[in-house]
C-alpha cells in the first residue's frame, strides 16, 4: 500500500494505492490515519480510486477512519471507489453510512 498525504484547504486527502487487506497495507494505512489526526487533522479525504481490493480488514479500518474523526468533531469523506470497492460496500450496507463521493471536488465540498 502506497499513501500520498496532500492538503486542499482544510482537508488532508489520502491517496492510496495497493490493496487494503489484512496484514502490513492495512495497518499502514490505520498508521497514516492515527499520524494524521495526531497532527490536528480535522477533515480528511480518503481517495479510494487506486485501491485493488479490500476485505473485511480493510473495511473495518475505513469504518474507523470514519468513526474516529466523527468522535473528534470532525468529517471523514471517501471518494472514487472502483466497482468493486463500491460493489463491497454495498454488500455490506455501509454505502449509506459512510460519506462516499464520486469525485475528489464533491468530497471537498463536504469537509
Amino acid at each position: 500500500m502506497n499513501i500520498r498525504v496532500r492538503t486542499a484547504g482544510l482537508a488532508t486527502i489520502l491517496d492510496l494505492d495497493g490493496t487494503l487487506k489484512l496484514g502490513k497495507d492495512e495497518e499502514a494505512f490505520r498508521s497514516q490515519v492515527q499520524q494524521t489526526v495526531d497532527g490536528g487533522c480535522t477533515h480528511l479525504a480518503i481517495n479510494l480510486a487506486g485501491v485493488s481490493d479490500i476485505d473485511s480488514s480493510g473495511i473495518g479500518s475505513l469504518v474507523k477512519a470514519f468513526t474516529m474523526l466523527k468522535r473528534g468533531g470532525g468529517k471523514c469523506t471517501f471518494f472514487s471507489p472502483n466497482k468493486r470497492v463500491t460493489m463491497l460496500l454495498k454488500m455490506v450496507r455501509l454505502d449509506n453510512v459512510l460519506d462516499i463521493c464520486e469525485d475528489e471536488a464533491t468530497a471537498l465540498a463536504r469537509v
